[in-house]
């Protein structure tokens, strides 16, 4: 494994400035994002032209293909609400991934700050607690724009996750309506079972919650006009033992593919990171030390679980590592940090990987 990396340029020291200058308004920055997607045409973004790139990701089950520009899809948090969605392809990107999405509004965690970022490491770690304008008002929006985004090839799929604070069968229950709302919209869906930020157990440990939601989507599809794929978003921190198990699981419940993985558990990495929540810990962690995980967990997963569509996120920053990680059996991969760090990053890596296409 090689943890391929990028020499700073001009711009790239510009938007480090701009770090700086907003050190203090993380969610600010983050906040700023639509705009600098739907802006970029005017510093040279635009759409992904490059046909060697373009990809089209088939299931086995003759689920809906996913037509993609690139393999790079941004992964859910960027885009919490499912605003201005097609503006995203500016930055060169092949799909997006909308939420997460709970049944009704969440305001989030309370406690400020709720976003930090640590310069060195590139990476950034927060504890946001799943805020978003609930999956009713995000599936209208995805509605009402999934049009244009398909005829660019640009996919949607839509991020959904359990309501905190609830009990168990009526997180349940809950969970299920948001998928069948999101189902009825999203190209895919993606089920976040491994959110670490909301004060709640995970889920993707818990089977038999595991199973019982995952048979009910099942159960849906099979009434749907269009089948659509289902991919579940687990933790980076499972053992491999975990992982396979999980897999297995999955796999048994007809469950298309997997996100590896999700933030990791700062609490498990040894990083001396400002206190983000009330439970005394700094969130989940993003960026550029997940890698190496991410790459191993990947050709895990592949050897084991050939007929699943294995989706890498996780410190992905350079298109060799993109490149890298195709060969290995992924179908696409998923970024996020990297934009906080790198200008127009996504123009970069599809030059990137280009230039071994």
């Amino acid at each position: 494994m090689t943890n391929h990396d990028y020499s700073l340029d001009s711009s790239d020291k510009l938007l480090a400035f701009g770090r700086f200058l907003f050190k203090n308004h993380a969610e600010f920055r983050h906040n700023c994002l639509g705009l600098y997607a739907k802006l970029s045409p005017l510093w040279g973004g635009g759409l992904c032209e490059n046909e060697k790139l373009h990809k089209t990701i088939t299931f086995p089950n003759d689920c809906m293909p996913l037509n993609l520009r690139t393999p790079i899809i941004l992964a859910a948090g960027a885009n919490k609400n499912g605003k201005g969605i097609n503006g995203y392809a500016n930055l060169g990107l092949g799909g997006i991934t909308v939420g997460t999405a709970t049944r009704n509004f969440r305001a989030g965690n309370a406690h400020k700050p709720r976003v930090g970022l640590n310069e060195f490491n590139r990476l950034i770690h927060n504890s946001m607690g799943l805020n978003n304008d609930g999956i009713e008002k995000i599936s209208l929006r995805v509605e009402n724009q999934i049009g244009k985004a398909r005829k660019n090839n640009f996919a949607v799929g839509i991020s959904i996750a359990e309501s905190p604070g609830e009990e168990e069968q009526t997180r349940v229950q809950s969970l299920i309506e948001t998928f069948r709302i999101a189902y009825r919209t999203a190209d895919y869906v993606e089920v976040n079972v491994s959110c670490p930020n909301t004060g709640e157990s995970r889920l993707d440990l818990k089977t038999d919650f595991m199973k019982t939601t995952f048979e009910s989507f099942e159960n849906f599809r099979k009434t749907a006009t269009q089948k659509k794929a289902i991919y579940a978003k687990l933790s980076p921190d499972l053992t491999d033992r975990q992982l396979l198990s999980l897999l297995d699981l999955l796999a048994s419940l007809n469950v298309d593919g997997v996100i590896l993985g999700n933030t990791y558990p700062s609490e498990k990495l040894f990083y001396s990171l400002p206190v983000l929540n009330s439970a005394g810990t700094s969130g989940g962690i993003s960026g550029r030390p997940l890698y190496e995980n991410t790459f191993r967990k990947t050709i895990l997963a592949k050897k084991h679980f050939s007929q699943l569509s294995i989706v890498a996120c996780g410190g992905i920053d350079h298109g060799l590592k993109v490149k890298d990680l195709l060969n290995e059996g992924a179908d696409f991969v998923q970024i996020y940090s990297v934009l906080a760090f790198r200008w127009m990053a996504v123009l970069k890596m599809n030059r990137e990987i280009g230039q071994l296409t």
